[in-house]
Order: structure tokens, then C-alpha cells, then sequence
């Protein structure tokens, strides 16, 4: 157990009688660092909306960079509605271990909620302490080892799962991401000035979707003053290879050089 002092609490630039509930979340953090020691870089790919990809660029990142020879996870950190493992065509409840034990493929390791559910269109109901709990658990109390990159899949919204996120973890940033509509933007920018508000650093944005103009990603970038990493093309066959399960990236050329092209740029 990692106790939290009084003089603890003064580093973190805190009162020296903190509320219990904030050295708390400190004692947690502490703890997570240590734990996930071995891993060299954590990534949250994040928006404020749902359906602009998120799942699509983290999973195909994540894809990538093992293929590029590094040493990679995946959390599916959208607790309540996770689509990880459907993109990556795997089912069924895997062994219930405890620590958590991450399932592997094509040597990624990957951890979702959705490997402790029997079926993927039960909705698994839980309230903002609940997600948040999970959400420790897959932090403090799984074996990730030692990783070159974790990529973290976020849910939407600005509120609970990326709050726990910045609270708990020490990320080297947020990917967010965008698609060319003007709503999606506003609300990506909403997901940025979060990050940026709590502390969290910003990498850059990715338009999926895109017909190449980056209307959304270059709003986003403007308001948020990060970099633009590149863009997704609108590409029907991307859909149907999500869809049944197999990895774009390792399907379709023109889609991997799109990626390598995104990877160069976040990881430079």
C-alpha cells in the first residue's frame, strides 16, 4: 500500500489537509504509475462525439505500430459500449483471471469489457463510480508487461471515462479525432479544451471520413492550436472490413500508407 503524506500533498500543490477523496485519487495514481512502469508511452485516442472513428484509428494505430515491430496494447476504455474486439472479429468470453490477463492477437495485447459479456448486444448498465472502477481495473490491476505503446480507445463525452483517464493516468496526450462535419469539430474542440483544462496535452487531430480538405481537422487545429496528423479517407471497403472483422491496415495498402503516414507524425 502506497500511504500518502502530508508533504505529499504539498508537492501535488495541495493544502496540507486535503480532503481524503483528492489524496485518494493521488494514492491511485501513484499506484498505476507503478504498476504500468514498464510501459514507455500511453495514447488516448478521444472525441467528445460518438461515430467519428475513435475505435477505427485506435485499433488500426495500434495495428500498425506492432506491425512496424513495437510492443503494443489496446484498452478498449469505453467501458459501457465497447467495439474493440468486433472490429477485430474476436468473440466470446475469455477466461476469467485474476489479475486480468490481456487476450492477444497479431501480438497486441488488448483488454475490453466485452470479454466479460457473453453477448454483444447485452448493454452492460452501469453508473459514472461503476465505469470509473472498471476503468482502475484495467490500469492497476491487469498484467499489461512491458509495452513500447498503449493505446487507449476513449468513450465520448466529457465526463466520467476521460476524466478517470487524466485523473489516473500519466498520458503522454490525447489523438483526437474528427470528421470533415462542422458539429463533429465543435464538439472534438469541446474534448480538446477539456484536456487542455486538466492538464493533458494534446498531440494533434485525424479526420476520418475525409474527402481530403481536412474542413474539420484544420477547425479543430485551429482552435485547439494543435497539429494536424492526417486524414482517413471515405472509403466504402473500410467500412466492410471493420464490419467482418478484419484489420484495414493489414488488408489494404492505400489504408496502411494512410496510417504510416499518421504514425510518423504523432510518434515523431
Amino acid at each position: 500500500m502506497i500511504c500518502i503524506t502530508e508533504s505529499d500533498a504539498q508537492k501535488e500543490g495541495l493544502p496540507p489537509h486535503a480532503h481524503p477523496s483528492i489524496l485518494q485519487v493521488i494514492e491511485q495514481k501513484k499506484a498505476i504509475k507503478q504498476k504500468l512502469s514498464g510501459i514507455k508511452h500511453k495514447i488516448g485516442v478521444y472525441s467528445a462525439k460518438g461515430g467519428v472513428g475513435k475505435t477505427t484509428v485506435a485499433v488500426n494505430i495500434a495495428f500498425e505500430l506492432s506491425k512496424e515491430g513495437y510492443k503494443v496494447g489496446l484498452l478498449d476504455a469505453d467501458i459501457d459500449c465497447p467495439n474493440v474486439l468486433m472490429f477485430l472479429g474476436m468473440g466470446g468470453v475469455f477466461p476469467d483471471e485474476y489479475p486480468l490477463k490481456p487476450a492477444e492477437k497479431n501480438g497486441v495485447k488488448i483488454l475490453s469489457t466485452a470479454m466479460f459479456v457473453d453477448d454483444n448486444r447485452k448493454p452492460i448498465i452501469w453508473r459514472g463510480p461503476m465505469i470509473g472502477k472498471m476503468i482502475r481495473e484495467f490500469l492497476e490491476n491487469a498484467e499489461w508487461g512491458e509495452l513500447d505503446y498503449l493505446i487507449l480507445d476513449l468513450a465520448p463525452g466529457t465526463s466520467d471515462t476521460a476524466l478517470s483517464i487524466i485523473q489516473l493516468l500519466d498520458l503522454d496526450g490525447f489523438l483526437l479525432v474528427t470528421t470533415p462535419q462542422h458539429i463533429a469539430a465543435a464538439n472534438t474542440i469541446r474534448s480538446g479544451m477539456m484536456a487542455k483544462r486538466l492538464g493533458a496535452a494534446v498531440l494533434g487531430v485525424v479526420e476520418t471520413m475525409s474527402d481530403g480538405s481536412l474542413s474539420g481537422a484544420n477547425e479543430v487545429a485551429s482552435a485547439i492550436n494543435c497539429d494536424v496528423l492526417g486524414y482517413v479517407r471515405y472509403d466504402k471497403k473500410f467500412g466492410e472490413l471493420s464490419d467482418s472483422g478484419k484489420l484495414p491496415v493489414e488488408e489494404d495498402e492505400s489504408i496502411r500508407e494512410e496510417f504510416i503516414s499518421i504514425i510518423k507524425r504523432l510518434t515523431g
